[in-house]
Parts: C-alpha cells; sequence; structure tokens
C-alpha cells in the first residue's frame, strides 16, 4: 500500500478547509506537494511523464516513519505473515495514485490505500477495521486518518472489491510507463466510469476538501 502521505514535509495538511490556495514557489516555479495532482480526464501524458513529475515534488521513502513502513511496505513483511493485503513499495504506490487520478492529500491517500487493498478481494471485515484502527490511532500524528478519510478508506475498499480490474498490488508498471494514463488503465481492466462516479460522490461530500473538489 506504499505509504500513508508518503511526500508529506509536515504538519498543517489537516484542516486547510476554505482557506486552501496553491503554494507554489516564485523562485524555482516548483509546485508544492500539496497541489500537485493528474486528474483522471488527464489521459494523454504517459506514465513515466507523469512518475517524473510526481517524484520531483517532495520527500522519498527515507522520510517515512518506521511505523508506516512496517504497515504499509511489502519490504517489512514478516514471510508468511500477512497483516494488511495490498501492500506495495512507493515506485508501485506512486503509479496507482496516477492511475486513479489522485493526489497527496490525506482523502487522496485514504482512497488510494482502499482501492488497491479491495482490489485484492481479500480484505476481510476484520482487516479493515483493523487498518483504520492503527491509521486512526497508532500512526504518528501526521499521517493519521480522521473520521471522513476512514469513511474515504472504507468507500474505496468496496469499490476496488466491485471493480473488475487487477488486483493492483500485482501489476507490474513497467511494460506500461510509456503508454498513456487513460491507456494503462485500459490494459489494467480500471473502469473510468466506475471511479469518476465515485469521485463526483466525494466531492459533493465534503465540499471543503480541496483534494475532493479537485477531483472531476
Amino acid at each position: 500500500m506504499g505509504a500513508a502521505h508518503p511526500r508529506r514535509s509536515g504538519a498543517g495538511v489537516r484542516g486547510l478547509g476554505g482557506d486552501w490556495t496553491p503554494r507554489h514557489d516564485p523562485m524555482t516555479r516548483a509546485i508544492d506537494y500539496r497541489d500537485w495532482h493528474i486528474p483522471l480526464r488527464r489521459g494523454r501524458i504517459t506514465l513515466r511523464a507523469a512518475r517524473a513529475r510526481l517524484a520531483s515534488v517532495g520527500a522519498g521513502p527515507q522520510a517515512i516513519p518506521l511505523m508506516v513502513r512496517l504497515m504499509e511496505n511489502p519490504r517489512y513483511r514478516v514471510p508468511g505473515v500477512t497483516v494488511f493485503h495490498g501492500a506495495v513499495d512507493l515506485e508501485q504506490h506512486d503509479c496507482i495514485h496516477l492511475v486513479l487520478g489522485r493526489g497527496l492529500l490525506p482523502k487522496d491517500e485514504a482512497f488510494t490505500i482502499g482501492f488497491t487493498m479491495g482490489s485484492t478481494h481479500k480484505v476481510s471485515t476484520t482487516e479493515e477495521a483493523l487498518f483504520g484502527f492503527v491509521s486512526r490511532y497508532l500512526y504518528p500524528e501526521v499521517y493519521r486518518f480522521g473520521d471522513e478519510e476512514l469513511r474515504i478508506f472504507r468507500d474505496a475498499v468496496k469499490l476496488g472489491w466491485i471493480s473488475g480490474c487487477r488486483p493492483l498490488d500485482q501489476v507490474d508498471f513497467a511494460p506500461y510507463l510509456d503508454l498513456p494514463l487513460a491507456q494503462v488503465r485500459t490494459e489494467i481492466g480500471l473502469e473510468r466510469e466506475l471511479i469518476l462516479a465515485y469521485y463526483r460522490i466525494e466531492k459533493r461530500r465534503y465540499p471543503n476538501a480541496p483534494e475532493s473538489q479537485r477531483l472531476v
């Protein structure tokens, strides 16, 4: 599942609400990770180009707290023991962000992780509840999910389950790097209209969340 909020550089992400405004560095024209987003409607950009843009945004895997890595990265999995289905490394997690058309804010992470887990078709109700507990109470504070993020996470698990796409934790994105994102989605069986239908609901449900408002 990669890592929740993998490119956060500090606190201040939650509670943006109506005060959210784009943050750009006027000297470098670099975009802040909180503003970074390649929406689902932009299907012509290649996966490689999109990944390069994402990689330029912020911190890498070394910045992710150990607790998050233990829970979500398969490199830290005890052989023969699966705590949470859908664990992927950071590069694969980034690719999943891109094919789902999500940015790097809390609700984006909640959806990306939930959909990845649901697409495995192996997540039990107990496992879903356990991840919710861990992400709400045991993660470092800036990585924790609030009530809204947990609701989106649970929605995304269900959406991933009913989707006909391939299990996202099993997709090798390397052969698709030079394909447009729209074609990548077709190759892995991701239903664009199914995702968009939920994004419209999310946009109505969270009018003060910038990551929800920019989805469609």
